[in-house]
């Protein structure tokens, strides 16, 4: 086994699990109770789901086809262009940075979700009382607190990461087992004690926040950006592709992944609707709490919010490598910064882990000002869109591949993948579209995307400087 190949089935199983059910799981209820009815929920659900199983295959085939190209989906932009090396080096690069910039985000509201649960515990946490203030900015002692804790465990985690993979990825499975095992029973005892009358009209009316109703369609549109943010994390194994003892577990464990996912989160996000009146359900920082408190007493609330924290301290493990590693395998692959290549001793990335958690540190302050729920609404609509072009491009490239007939024996394999990349394709292609209904957020995630070109011309000479050190060394 070479060296760094030490991530088997179970390890990139959990990583894939841990990364998917992380933040969303506890507050995609109240987001889905504000975006769709009952019906709409369940068929943006459905198509999400369905339209997913296809970027989980795509990602598969890839791992297994292209083994070669690794440190996730976004890294397929470069072999686009194989005609053109500055075309093929600048989407490349631009696509490794918005992939970066989504998963730094996206550990940012595994974080601050863990903040929410943990005020369970420590009710100081949601205190109003103000420190200061200065003009319309206040800042409470709840705001404080919550910065504080976001900062110990990402900083926590980050120690914890430098210390080597293996490490942090066996306890990053034992928290997914315990969430599992966890949230299983959620889902038994809320089949229990579901009240239909709870969820109200199935297919009723749907009004937004101005009092208007709201077409089936548009629930749809509007629950299509929330509900891929649960998905997020599917390509985890892809990431990690580089360090896993076989390719084959790659595929095996994103897909075991997806259906381990995929029925907690369309089990507890309906069962819920069946526990908590829609309007409670809105208003609340932390649904699977106040569910289970309401069915079952306190005491049930303390134990989902203690799984919670377990769970979440496992979700921040695995996004905080995640980030970590897509810079360092994009430097590696010669498309991201070259000092991002640089390992510490037990070969994990120092440098990047330092700028992913410096710039997630950034995001948090985003908890100083505002709820949870608003910072963790406005971080998931950016990291999801962000994760939405490096998905498009590897939907594409695969369409590519089976044009082409690159890697292909059989005619029959050709159709099959031809059709999944087009399936895939046109779902992320929806979601972008989707995501316009809010411009601010949608503009402001392409920025984040854009801002990355300031970094280009450094890349470009970065990679001059290694080719004429290395005519040198020749000459």
């Amino acid at each position: 086994m070479s060296k760094g190949k030490t991530l088997g089935f179970w390890i990139l199983t959990a990583l894939v699990v841990g990364n998917m059910v992380g933040s969303g799981i506890f507050m995609l209820p109240r987001s889905l109770a504000e975006a769709a009815s009952p019906a709409g929920t369940v068929l943006a659900w459905s198509v999400t789901g369905f339209s997913v199983l296809m970027l989980a295959l795509v990602f598969g085939n890839l791992a297994l086809r292209k083994p070669e190209l690794n440190g996730g989906p976004q890294i397929y932009a470069k072999e686009l262009f194989p005609n053109s090396p500055a075309l093929s080096l600048l989407s490349g690069f631009m696509s490794s940075w918005g992939y970066w910039i989504g998963n730094i985000a996206g550990f940012v509201a595994v974080i601050t979700t863990f903040a929410s649960y943990l005020s369970t515990f420590f009710p100081v946490m949601n205190s109003t009382q103000v420190l200061l203030s200065s003009g319309s900015f206040e800042l409470t002692v709840g705001h404080s607190l919550n910065f504080v804790v976001c900062s110990l465990l990402l900083w926590g985690t980050h120690a914890l990461a430098l210390r080597g993979i293996e490490g942090a990825g066996r306890l990053n499975l034992i928290a997914t087992a315990t969430k599992v095992i966890g949230f299983a029973l959620f889902i038994v005892i809320a089949l229990f004690m579901f009240q239909s009358s709870t969820m109200g009209d199935f297919a009723g009316a749907h009004l937004d926040e101005t009092g208007r109703s709201v077409s089936l369609l548009s629930q749809i549109n509007g629950a299509a950006v929330v509900t891929l943010w649960a998905f997020i994390g599917v390509e985890s194994a892809t990431v990690f592709a580089a360090r896993a003892r076989r390719k084959k577990d790659v595929s095996r464990a994103t897909m075991a992944g997806l259906g381990i996912s995929l029925v907690l989160y369309v089990g507890i996000s309906i069962l819920t609707m069946g526990l908590l009146p829609r309007e409670q359900l809105m208003q609340s920082q932390n649904p699977l709490v106040d569910a289970m408190t309401a069915v079952i007493g306190p005491v049930g609330g303390y134990l989902l919010a203690a799984l919670g924290l377990i769970s979440l301290i496992g979700s921040t493990i695995g996004w905080v490598l995640l980030s970590a590693e897509v810079p360092y395998e994009a430097a590696k692959q010669r498309v991201f910064l070259q000092p991002f290549r640089q390992e510490n001793g037990r070969g994990m990335p120092k440098l990047s882990l330092w700028i992913s958690n410096g710039i997630g540190q950034l995001l948090i302050f985003s908890t100083v000002s505002g709820s949870i729920s608003q910072a963790f609404d406005f971080i998931i609509v950016v990291a999801t869109l962000a994760y939405l072009v490096p998905y498009l491009i590897a939907s594409v490239y695969q369409l590519k591949l089976t044009l082409t007939g690159e890697g292909y024996a059989a005619a029959r394999e050709r159709r099959i993948d031809g059709a999944v990349a087009v399936l895939a394709t046109i779902y992320s292609a929806w979601v972008v579209y989707a995501g316009m209904g809010d411009w601010q957020t949608f503009l402001f995630g392409v920025l984040l995307l854009a801002s990355g070109i300031v970094l280009y011309p450094l890349l470009r000479k970065q990679l001059r400087d290694t080719e004429v050190s290395g005519s040198r060394k020749v000459s």
